[in-house]
């Protein structure tokens, strides 16, 4: 005998139990991007300016110089650039939203039979697309978005904020750039001791950030320190020859 229930229904319980278990990671918003491509690029750049600077035989004021000033610039330029960048493409998809609009206005049986063939290639029936595109265009401001999202891959009421990408990027910068330059600001004039602590620092934003994929921790680490060791490899070269050949 039926109790009612039928093979869609969700109890209570169950309901809150899938609550419990099935959440995301907020990555909306512009600042994860932001964050973790600032605290990486801080990381990275200061590391390998204090490697080239200590590489050619700079004393520990120059280098100490040469890290704040890169520092500055490069948490002023940071967040600058993402400012302008996630500026221009919400400015672009909403360009996009306009020649959509025009459109569905225009040519509004086309746009709708365009989103049935969406639809069947998602996999749906003939009929059930067609009545999901009919009903999304009853509602031409659904029917815009719905288009948007389907066409373009992005949710144009959904836009990152520039300001979000630009303060995270400037903050994330500023913190990862003054990671290899503690000793240094502590007394400490060993060339080897920064690059070490950068490179702890690399490794454990590296393994923080896996936390937001599928990549385990360490390999999330391993991976930011070797392009941290590549960077900072070639500039200490530099440093060197530049150093050797001035003196």
């Amino acid at each position: 005998m039926s109790d009612g229930a039928g093979a869609g229904s969700v109890s209570p319980e169950e309901h809150a139990a899938h609550d419990g278990d099935h959440t995301h990671s907020d990555i909306s918003g512009g600042w994860l991007r932001a964050a973790v491509f600032g605290a990486m690029d801080g990381l990275v750049t200061n590391i390998a300016l204090i490697a080239g600077v200590g590489g050619g035989g700079a004393d520990r004021q120059v280098i100490i110089l040469t890290g704040m000033a890169g520092l500055v610039a490069g948490a002023f330029s940071m967040a600058l650039g993402e400012f302008a960048s996630v500026d221009t493409q919400n400015d672009a998809v909403q360009a996009e939203v306009e020649v959509e609009r025009l459109e569905l206005a225009r040519h509004p049986n086309a746009e709708e039979a365009e989103l049935v063939g969406m639809y069947r290639e998602m996999g749906l029936s003939q009929a059930t697309a067609e009545a999901v595109a009919r009903e999304i265009h009853a509602d031409p401001e659904l029917a815009v978005k719905v288009h948007i999202s389907q066409e373009l891959g992005v949710d144009p009421d959904e836009q990152p904020s520039p300001w979000t990408a630009a303060v995270s990027s400037f903050l994330c910068f500023s913190v990862g750039g003054l990671i290899p330059l503690i000793p240094f600001l502590l007394g400490s004039s060993s060339l080897a001791l920064g690059l070490i602590v950068g490179a702890v620092g690399l490794f454990i934003v590296g393994a923080l950030t896996s936390r937001f994929t599928t990549r385990p921790w360490w390999l999330g680490g391993l991976r930011q320190l070797m392009f941290g060791a590549i960077a900072a490899g070639a500039t200490y070269l530099v440093g060197s020859l530049i150093g050797v050949s001035t003196t």
